[in-house]
């Protein structure tokens, strides 16, 4: 008989610092023969649905959490009954060894990766000098140096792995607006993570004003839900919707938003967009309005790189990008979301036009994976399809412009010195006027707009 243990999967970390994720539905149940990598899971981060595929083949055991929960990173989500090559008693855990940093699959979509016992540990360095008290690391003096007798070199400032407070960027955020120090708070997480509800439960442990203590207890109020039939419905706000609205609140917030306007008559480039789905290079591919749009504004960046950069605090340094990731805007049935479409200035017409497809359509059916939602440069977002003809968009965090695309309208217009009938629309664009300035800005919304009104200006411009 072949001698098996049982081994836990738990939640792993799906990238951009998420500390929790929702189970939406379990793809296996109880009982079932699972392989290696086979999906068994779908869960919502706060950015996109995404799919788990599993670290083991083997025999599912339990499932630890219900569709709907909202579940830690590090928590544990299902087990397996696997095949125990160590020789193990049948159904035993796994031994202590396992209980170590073993290389997991900790992003989805990569597969699971082969474990390795014969992984070398790195010998951790040790000071000649005896280690400065508390008060020393913690005044403002500089560090000093100390020199081993051999060649390697340490800094008088302890470098263990404790060196600074392990939490995700929405722990330290709650951290600074309640005026916690992390270094005050013992981590109960998953390795010592510190999590929200340490962050509260030191606050409430009377350290802080009262104002603190309020302000926490007030973000850790419960948010219910009435039945059905009452005159209220309240929806607990999690998932995409939370993580757009402290995204967007960071950037109103943060960066001085300026919009400008244009309304360009596009009669040429929608005449050009009608030759092209006829055209036999482009059958069967899906061209709308948006395709010229993205094309436009990616031939405009040559000529006015300044957009296509981000403000970075932290260095205090204005960030170019020689490279365009371009965010589409998609409004899902979760919220809104925008993926972005990874060096879009090197595609060809065609090539994206298939992206924007394919973009559009995964962000729809809430399978955009996280790597396509992060690492965006400029984003365009498309109210037209709404039939609205202008607005204001706000940034996407980490970006220096948006594009608001509107509605295509007949509407008179003067055209070779006479009134006609034209194909018109209004271009909206916000830029970060950190480090846009105005002139930047109206050249590069003057560009896309004249590309528009006549594509052959592409040439010029290439």
């Amino acid at each position: 008989m072949t001698a098996t243990m049982i081994k836990e999967f738990r939640l792993p970390d799906l990238g951009e610092g998420l500390t929790e994720s929702e189970i939406v539905s379990w793809k296996v149940g109880v009982g079932d023969t699972v392989s290696l990598n086979q999906i068994i899971a779908e869960v919502e981060t706060a950015k996109a649905v995404v799919e788990l595929p599993s670290p083991f083949a083997g025999v599912i055991t339990a499932l630890h959490e219900q569709p709907g929960t909202v579940v830690e990173v590090g928590k544990p989500i299902v087990s397996f009954e696997v095949k125990d090559d160590a020789g193990n008693q049948p159904g035993a855990p796994a031994p202590a060894e396992a209980a170590l940093p073993k290389r997991e699959p900790n992003l989805v979509g990569y597969g699971a990766v082969v474990e390795s016992t014969g992984r070398p540990v790195r010998r951790q360095r040790t000071l000649v000098e005896p280690a400065a008290p508390v008060e020393a690391v913690e005044s403002n003096a500089p560090p000093v140096e100390h020199v081993q007798t051999g060649h390697a070199e340490t800094r008088g400032r302890d470098t263990s792995p404790a060196e600074r407070p392990r939490s995700t960027p929405p722990v330290r955020k709650l951290a600074k607006d309640l005026g916690v120090d992390l270094e005050r708070v013992t981590g109960t997480g998953s390795g010592g993570l510190i999590t929200r509800d340490d962050v509260r439960n030191f606050v409430g442990g009377g350290d802080l004003p009262a104002a603190a203590q309020e302000l926490a207890a007030q973000e850790a109020a419960p948010r219910t839900v009435p039945a059905q039939g009452e005159r209220e419905v309240r929806t607990p706000i999690k998932g995409v919707r939370k993580y757009t609205a402290a995204a967007m609140v960071s950037s109103a917030f943060t960066a001085p938003h300026v919009t400008e306007f244009l309304t360009v008559d596009v009669t040429p480039a929608m005449e050009l967009l009608a030759r092209l789905k006829e055209s036999k290079p482009f059958a069967g591919h899906r061209l709308t309005p948006l395709t010229l749009v993205a094309k436009a504004v990616l031939i405009a960046l040559r000529r006015n790189p300044g957009l296509n950069a981000k403000w970075d605090e932290a260095n205090q340094e204005i960030v170019q990008f020689n490279y365009v990731n371009l965010g589409i805007a998609a409004a899902t049935p979760r919220g809104l979301t925008v993926p972005n479409i990874k060096d879009a200035d090197r595609l060809t017409l065609l090539d994206l036009s298939t992206a924007l497809a394919e973009l559009t359509d995964a962000a729809r059916a809430g399978k955009t994976s996280p790597e396509d939602l992060s690492g965006g440069t400029i984003s365009i977002t498309n109210i037209g399809v709404f039939g609205i003809d202008a607005g204001t968009p706000i940034l996407n965090p980490g970006e220096a412009a948006i594009l608001a695309v509107g509605a295509v309208r007949k509407t008179p217009w003067e055209y070779q010195d006479q009134v006609a009938l034209r194909q018109v629309m209004t271009l909206s664009l916000s830029f970060d006027h950190r480090l846009v300035d105005g002139e930047q800005g109206s050249r590069f919304l003057a560009d896309v707009g004249a590309l528009l009104a006549d594509p052959g200006m592409a040439f010029a411009m290439a």
